[in-house]
């Protein structure tokens, strides 16, 4: 950690209040996001339909706006995004803990979502602009203040929502509007390069047949949305199957949920406590375009470790004398998977982040990542619903199929990057001289 502080302390302030943002952000996000369910189903007594609609509409309306997020951030300013997304989540949070009616718990998720949806473009963006050529380390760094906001987040959550969960929103809603005022006063304002763009609906359109049409990024894009469906499966698969093993067992009451806590935080920790040394190790060594298979390489094998898992629980169900041992024993494979979906996650991020910005040309980079971030929302919905589909087969098939099909997912996305890596790749190839690509470096 003390090269993590001493490699902050090299950067400008523009991009130190980038990662307080982006600490703040995940923190107010997941210190209310995991609690916001059981809120509406016990709290206000909605019925299970309805706590899926309001769940639901928050990754829609982030997912689907993306793009359009990442338009208003090229266009109008980074900051401006950054400040109006910011707003939109405060207002959102607080409703979302006093309202408890439908149609206005709607409004509020989605408000929430396209505050991501402008944020988030823009952040990424806006830290790429102002990183130069340090680009890739400082994507480390905001790595592991993304992922400490995540690690952070529940806890205090867990802590607040013993006195009420009006608490818990309230002080997420505060945290967002005492960022929204940091930011307001002392983060630089920072605009997307002049790219002779046209005004209106019309240049809109056009920024985006420039992003679609950019084949490099398109099929880079593609190649990486494998990934993201592996990184979620901290959250489905393994919590899941972890959860399921653990209480079948009869390991004691709460022993599921204290495993599922356990896979979050393993995997949280291995990025905060890995992410820089890991970057500079890689980067000494290989360039994007061999970090990235290796990564994806890592994250696929991290798959097998959790076949052991119903074998072990089988051999261990009659230790009824030390119960709490038996259970991490039958943990610990499921551990070591998320251990190595941190450790291929945090060599992969940093070079993703950066490949986004090199194939964009510099160019309507916000609208890149916009563009970047729908395509993986979209992958992960539909393989969560592959992956759920095979977790709800019948054993033995669903304890080995789901690992095998992700880690086969994991090798054919690491080939893919090799493949279009290579020396004369696609994604290695500079755009054409004259395009407006090259035209704006």
């Amino acid at each position: 950690m003390i090269r993590t502080w001493r490699r902050l302390r090299g950067f400008d302030r523009s991009v130190k209040l980038l990662m307080v943002n982006q600490l703040t952000i995940n923190t107010g996000f997941y210190m209310l996001m995991p609690y916001l369910a059981f809120h509406l189903s016990d709290n206000i007594g909605m019925a299970a339909w309805s706590v899926g609609l309001v769940l639901g509409m928050r990754n829609l309306t982030q997912q689907g706006m993306f793009l359009i997020g990442g338009s208003i951030a090229d266009r109008f300013g980074y900051k401006p995004a950054i400040l109006a997304g910011c707003t939109l989540r405060t207002v959102g949070f607080a409703a979302l803990g006093f309202a408890d009616s439908l149609p206005v718990l709607l409004l509020a998720s989605a408000a929430t979502g396209f505050a991501g949806a402008l944020f988030n473009p823009a952040v990424r963006a806006y830290l790429a602009a102002d990183a130069g050529d340090q680009r890739v380390e400082a994507f480390a760094l905001f790595n592991v203040f993304y992922q400490t906001g995540i690690l952070i987040g529940p806890l205090i959550g867990m802590a607040l929502i013993a006195v009420d969960f009006t608490v818990v929103a309230s002080v997420a809603a505060a945290l967002f509007l005492a960022l929204t005022v940091l930011q307001a006063r002392a983060l630089p304002a920072r605009r997307a390069p002049a790219t002779g763009q046209r005004a209106g609906v019309i240049g809109v359109l056009g920024d985006w047949r420039t992003v679609v049409t950019n084949r490099g990024f398109v099929v880079f894009t593609v190649a990486m949305a494998g990934s993201y469906v592996l990184n979620f499966q901290v959250y489905l698969a393994l919590p899941l199957t972890v959860q399921d093993t653990v209480e079948t067992a009869g390991f004691g009451e709460g022993s599921g949920n204290i495993a599922v806590a356990a896979l979050f935080a393993v995997s949280a920790l291995v990025a905060i406590t890995c992410q820089v040394r890991l970057t500079d190790w890689a980067k000494r060594r290989w360039d994007a375009a061999q970090a990235l298979p290796r990564g994806l390489a890592v994250m696929a094998v991290a798959f097998l470790p959790v076949l052991a898992t119903p074998p072990l629980a089988d051999a261990l169900r009659d230790m009824t004398e030390a119960p709490p041992l038996a259970a991490a024993l039958v943990v610990a494979p499921a551990l070591l998977t998320a251990a190595l979906l941190g450790l291929g996650g945090a060599l992969v991020y940093p070079f993703e982040m950066d490949t986004v910005v090199r194939l964009s040309g510099d160019r309507l980079v916000a609208t890149h990542y916009g563009l970047y971030n729908t395509v993986s929302g979209i992958a992960i919905t539909l393989g969560n619903l592959a992956i759920g589909a095979v977790l709800g087969l019948d054993a033995p098939i669903a304890a080995i199929a789901p690992w095998l099909t992700l880690a086969a997912l994991g090798a054919v996305g690491s080939v893919s990057l090799a493949i279009i890596g290579r020396p004369g790749g696609i994604t290695n190839t500079a755009p054409p001289t004259g395009s407006p690509a090259a035209q704006a470096r």
